[in-house]
């Protein structure tokens, strides 16, 4: 069938490593865009955080944000769809976690607080060096992350749970997946934690955003790189992971193009799509 749909992961997949849209990509993404075919961005990322470069392409005009928390109409800011976590959910979050060291990021209507030592300093709480820009240019600080997200509870769109120890990040999944209900859990980088709403994921965002321009999904074809992008690999008529990508998101694409910084997605529109 063919595609009249593409969705995009952002950080690692459409944008090279330090968080900018190359003209290769924006190239292929114009010309597609001239032929018919609908482009939405599928991200981790916040709604305020989403790039300019990417914000004022003029045939982006959707954007699944929030890990699929929410779907907004970008060139109005009207939301779409929108899911939050549940008060009994946070603060049960925010129980489970208190006496391990780790910090947290918070989500409430498409903007991302977090603690001003970790906006100040990201690599001591385990993010890349080539995150930093990104991390203190769209991250509002607070000074006390439990109470802004005690204060926040009934209204998260979502949040993050930041560790840099490999090893307590996948005990704490376990532990929130066996002890929390009512979540979505998944991860884009190796620091964080990234919770929602059970309802939420890129893929649910993607099969809303089908319905309301009536398509279906073999006419969506997908690009990811994390393990938060491998169920809308899955679901799409055709996955496209970056060869930059997880295991898990490789494991769940059809394809796999170049990496990120190759230009993968233009490659990939080019050469494996043929659009």
């Amino acid at each position: 069938m063919e595609i009249r749909c593409i969705a995009l992961d952002l950080d690692r997949t459409t944008l090279d490593g330090d968080g900018y849209l190359p003209e290769e990509n924006r190239k292929a993404l114009e010309e597609v865009m001239e032929k018919g075919v609908q482009v939405v961005v599928a991200s981790g990322r916040a709604l305020s955080t989403l790039p300019a470069a990417i914000r004022e392409m003029e045939g982006i005009r959707y954007a699944i944000t929030s890990n699929g928390a929410a779907v907004y109409e970008l060139h109005t800011g009207k939301c779409l769809k929108q899911y939050k976590m549940t008060e009994e959910s946070v603060r049960r979050i925010l129980t489970l976690t208190r006496n391990f060291p780790v910090t947290y990021e918070a989500f409430v209507d498409g903007e991302a607080y977090a603690p001003r030592a970790y906006v100040e300093s990201p690599v001591q709480f385990g993010a890349s060096v080539r995150a930093i820009p990104y991390i203190q240019g769209t991250r509002r600080p607070v000074e006390d992350i439990r109470a802004f997200i005690c204060d926040h509870a009934s209204v998260l769109d979502g949040m993050d749970v930041i560790t840099g120890d490999r090893e307590l990040k996948t005990r704490l999944w376990q532990l929130l997946n066996a002890e929390v209900r009512d979540v979505y859990i998944t991860s884009s980088v190796a620091q964080l934690l990234e919770i929602s709403y059970k309802d939420a994921g890129k893929h649910t965002g993607a099969a809303f955003l089908l319905d309301y321009l009536g398509l279906c999904r073999e006419e969506l074809a997908a690009f990811g790189d994390g393990d938060n992008d491998a169920e809308l690999l899955a679901f799409a008529g055709i996955g496209i992971a970056m060869e930059n990508a997880s295991v898990k998101c490789k494991e769940s694409a059809d394809c796999i193009t170049l990496s990120n910084e190759a230009c993968g997605v233009a490659h990939g529109i080019r050469n494996i799509l043929k659009l």
